[in-house]
């Protein structure tokens, strides 16, 4: 690659963000780590960026060919700040972008469904990731890890509904692949998995049984749930989380893909071996 061909990573300090940018630095790529706080992250240059400040746009796309893009957070509009990001992408030089999205958003869904929908249009190679629910959700800063630190109760509106959780290191191989594989991957809807579909009552019976302190799974109606997430964010985006909770327990998330390992060559992480190698450190 050359200093055109610098690679763009927003939210560079989250979590699939900052696991891209260690794997692009490791196999030598010109990074450009973008976030709102620039991060402190080997080898990369870091930009501080903001999706609502169009005057910190510029700076982060100068030379950047390619491009990792995280929506901004709590957004039930994400596609006002991204889409006209993404045209001054086009304008500025960029030809890949590969966006993170949700196994639970199809393109022209909402949210960034309609971002989703807008690559096609804008760019000559695109892939689209739409990962399940993180297994750092049991583990970083999310609600669900806190409450287990706190009280050992996980909270949804899943009832008995199964997901494909995955390890968000897998999501970042992927990420890597699709942004820097010659030729590209062909312009994808990729949804990617864990090897095993699970109930949050697996889940907290995984944690209990590593752990050895108890972790229970508190079943909350629809409208518990929705009006718990409305006291800490938008009342829009509250109804969108509450409504993926609802669509677990009818079963739209029961299903594993061979993505990951179709991709990497490597099948992805199993729930058991993620919490073993976190409870070890």
């Amino acid at each position: 690659m050359t200093d055109r061909d610098t690679i763009l990573v927003t939210g560079a300090s989250g979590t699939t963000g900052s696991r891209v940018v260690r794997r692009l630095t490791a196999l030598g790529h010109p990074v450009r780590a973008a976030a709102r706080h620039a991060p402190e992250l080997p080898r990369a240059q870091a930009v501080p960026f903001d999706w609502y400040d169009p005057a910190t746009h510029d700076a982060a796309l100068r030379g950047a060919a390619r491009l990792y893009l995280v929506p901004p957070t709590a957004a039930p509009d994400p596609a006002a700040v991204m889409i006209p990001f993404l045209e001054r992408a086009r304008s500025a030089g960029t030809r890949r972008v590969v966006l993170l999205s949700s196994s639970a958003i199809p393109a022209g869904g909402p949210g960034v469904g309609q971002v989703h929908a807008a690559l096609p249009g804008l760019f000559e190679a695109w892939a689209v990731l739409r990962p399940s629910w993180f297994m750092q959700n049991f583990t970083g800063r999310h609600p669900h890890a806190e409450s287990i630190r706190t009280s050992g109760v996980i909270m949804t509106a899943t009832g008995k509904g199964r997901v494909g959780f995955i390890d968000a290191d897998d999501i970042a191989t992927v990420a890597v692949h699709a942004l820097t594989d010659e030729p590209a991957i062909p312009d994808a809807d990729l949804v990617l998995t864990g090897p095993q579909s699970l109930s949050y009552d697996d889940i907290a019976a995984t944690l209990t049984a590593l752990t050895g302190r108890p972790v229970r799974h508190r079943s909350l109606t629809h409208d518990q749930l929705h009006d718990r997430l409305a006291a800490g964010m938008p009342a829009a985006f509250a109804t969108l989380l509450a409504g993926l909770d609802r669509a677990i327990a009818d079963g739209a998330e029961d299903r594993v893909t061979d993505t990951v390992e179709r991709l990497t060559g490597r099948p992805p992480r199993s729930f058991e071996e993620f919490a073993a190698a976190w409870r070890r450190g």
